[in-house]
């Protein structure tokens, strides 16, 4: 099972992990660790893949974790976690979580998009990000990571303690846009124009979305920000990808997961 960490968020009391695709049981579009509930795969298959990857996440804890997601939907909806035993089912839509609760594992779905984790080791205060371009660029300059944040400081988190990693996702060379994408952008100003490149393509560009996520942390007074500068798109690279699926024709696609939960 591949499981990537950043170094930022190895602190005492808090595990995490982006996951890749690999060491689940699911099979054909979806092999192997699809975690997405959303997608068409077996619902026993995804329910096996998502209680492998919490075993994982915290192996060496005797603690009962319980992974929670939600029915992401690009936006800067961010939902507080006050208790483990909270129903999620259906889940609730929004793209971010945080917790003060050990043992609340949170879960973030990804195929290209962003995965964002966040931890006040201090506090013990955790959140987890869905930072796709819709919900980094969000409306009137806020977005959801700076709506995860602002939710963390309302469990006692402070701005300056808190860490940030940014994990797999499609990387500039891989992420064609269009002219009207890029003029989204730049309506918050020229300076946007950095984090896009001519592609071969006229009136096209090349989009640095995690790059673009970095700094909206940057700007919101996040001075640890990792980024683990993986790519998604790339088949040997072992993660689910949206892009890839879809120049590839094929009618579906699994998600890979990215969690974090605080622990002892």
């Amino acid at each position: 099972m591949k499981r990537l960490m950043a170094r930022g968020l190895d602190a005492p009391g808090i595990a995490h992990g982006f996951f890749g695709r690999e060491g689940g049981v699911s099979t054909g579009l979806y092999e192997s660790l699809n975690c997405g509930p959303g997608s068409g795969d077996d619902p026993d298959s995804v329910a096996e893949n998502r209680r492998l990857a919490t075993a994982a996440l915290a192996p060496q804890t005797n603690e009962d974790v319980r992974l929670v997601s939600l029915s992401q939907i690009h936006s800067a909806i961010v939902h507080i976690l006050l208790q483990k035993d909270a129903s999620t089912a259906p889940r609730p839509q929004g793209d971010a979580m945080v917790t003060a609760t050990p043992g609340l594992a949170l879960g973030i779905l990804t195929a290209d998009c962003a995965p964002v984790l966040l931890a006040d080791p201090q506090a013990k205060v955790i959140g987890a990000a869905h930072a796709g371009w819709k919900g980094a660029l969000g409306t009137d300059g806020g977005g959801v990571l700076e709506a995860a944040l602002e939710a963390m400081e309302k469990l006692g988190a402070r701005r300056n303690r808190i860490r940030a990693a940014i994990g797999p996702c499609i990387s500039q060379d891989n992420y064609e846009v269009g002219g009207e994408f890029r003029d989204r952008f730049l309506e918050l100003g020229l300076g946007q124009r950095r984090f896009f490149v001519p592609s071969g393509k006229e009136g096209h560009y090349r989009f640095d979305l995690a790059g673009y996520a970095a700094h909206r942390l940057t700007a919101a007074g996040i001075e640890s920000v990792e980024t683990l500068g993986v790519c998604t798109y790339p088949p040997e690279n072992g993660f689910f990808s949206f892009r890839r699926t879809t120049h590839a024709g094929e009618p579906d696609y699994g998600r890979q997961i990215s969690a974090i939960v605080l622990v002892g």
